[in-house]
């Protein structure tokens, strides 16, 4: 095995772009990977690739892994329909395909060195080392937390660097940190960063309000135990149900967020994100599930998930309790089957209509306008299901109460 070769996580962003040149100023021969995880066209892909021979990187591959983020990420935190404190759709949960991509060419390359361009600032370096260690013995090496111990002002420093050994620095990257895959995108810096509102320019995939179009959209999804299966009729795979609603939804303003909650590394985080498709599909499957299952069901079901949510926000993705959790995820959809059709005219959007063979309704009864039960047995009902608390108020009266009521 050679000690000298290292295996990149490469995006062509201004971080992994820094570290190309700098760890080849370390000696080391350095083999970039990008990590197709989704939302990102052809000619991006092409940019990555001549990015990664400009800065001089020994060899240049590419690793396709939509699927998996699919089957490992969407359908687990589909199914347990919760977002990270409520707001954020876990969109960098891809972190943990690259990172289990990254070490299998490492085994083919027969190096134990992987690198990746976190910074010591934020979250991502936690989920990225906490699989490498989950996953096996290498080596990691992130060439910006060793220039954080000397720079203040990291991201001025890798810029001047690049420039100073003659690589330009694309605009976007040097405003904004951008990171776009099959979930969505996320942005931060410039102006998120301080807490002031977000430009024009943070927004990737949905339309402003002036856009949108006129009439309603309606979009038909179709369910087999949980999983999205098709779009009006037509049978797609995951990752092209994703494509097709980021771009439907997308154009009119479905998904827009920000997230100001709590990091990993215990300060306040701020992002932009965009998450059209994973938008629809929660009202989708929600408003399904939600018909189909029992009362018990649904009460417990988000308990689970945000254990499952948190688990995966923090960087344990190889934790035992995540497998375990899913497994109970994945059973509580037996019969989540159906279709849901969507509407939306802009902003938000609504499940209009649910069509389903496993819906818990009774033939002989409509919630507040026809019953098949008798006034008695209502009375009798409600009597007992409060029972417990009547008969509290009943032996402990309360201070001025009326002793003779």
């Amino acid at each position: 095995m050679s000690n000298k070769q290292v295996v990149l996580a490469f995006s062509g962003g201004l971080d992994t772009s820094f570290c190309v040149p700098w760890l080849t100023e370390q000696g080391y021969r350095v083999t970039t990977l990008f990590v197709d995880t989704g939302g990102v066209t052809a000619k991006e892909r092409a940019y990555i690739a001549a990015r990664a021979n400009e800065l001089g990187a020994f060899r240049h591959e590419v690793a396709d892994a939509g699927a998996e983020v699919w089957d490992e990420v969407v359908l687990p935190m589909l199914w347990g329909g919760c977002f990270y404190q409520h707001q954020y759709p876990l969109l960098c949960s891809d972190r943990y395909v690259i990172v289990k991509k990254a070490l299998q060419l490492c085994d083919q390359l027969g190096t134990r060195n992987f690198a990746h361009g976190c910074t010591g600032m934020g979250n991502d370096q936690v989920r990225f080392d906490l699989t490498v260690r989950g996953l096996g013995d290498y080596n990691i090496i992130a060439p910006i937390r060793e220039i954080q111990q000397l720079e203040s002002n990291v991201r001025d420093y890798e810029q001047s660097y690049l420039e100073k050994n003659g690589y330009s620095v694309r605009a976007k990257t040097s405003t904004y940190t951008m990171n776009e895959n099959l979930l969505g995108v996320t942005i931060s810096g410039s102006e998120v960063d301080r807490w002031e509102t977000p430009g024009p320019a943070t927004w990737q995939l949905t339309s402003p309000a002036a856009q949108w179009p006129d009439e309603p959209l309606q979009v038909r999804i179709g369910f087999k135990q949980g999983v999205p299966v098709s779009v009006d009729g037509e049978t797609l795979g995951g990752p092209q149900i994703l494509a097709v609603l980021n771009k439907r939804f997308g154009a009119y303003g479905v998904g827009r967020g920000m997230y100001t909650g709590d990091t990993v590394i215990g300060l306040k985080g701020r992002i932009v994100f965009e998450a059209p498709a994973l938008t629809a599909l929660h009202v989708a499957h929600r408003a399904l599930e939600e018909a189909v299952s029992t009362r018990h069901q649904n009460g417990f079901k988000p308990i689970a998930a945000m254990k499952w949510v948190e688990l995966l926000y923090q960087g344990f993705f190889y934790e035992p309790l995540k497998t375990d959790l899913e497994a109970y995820l994945s059973s509580s959809q037996r019969v989540v089957n159906g279709e849901v059709t969507l509407q939306s005219t802009g902003g938000s959007v609504d499940a209009v209509a649910i069509d389903s063979p496993h819906i818990l309704r009774s033939a002989g009864a409509t919630y507040a306008q026809s019953a098949d039960w008798s006034v008695t047995e209502a009375e009798g009902f409600i009597k007992l299901f409060g029972q417990s608390s009547s008969l509290w108020t009943a032996v402990n009266p309360q201070p001025g109460d009326n002793p003779n009521r």
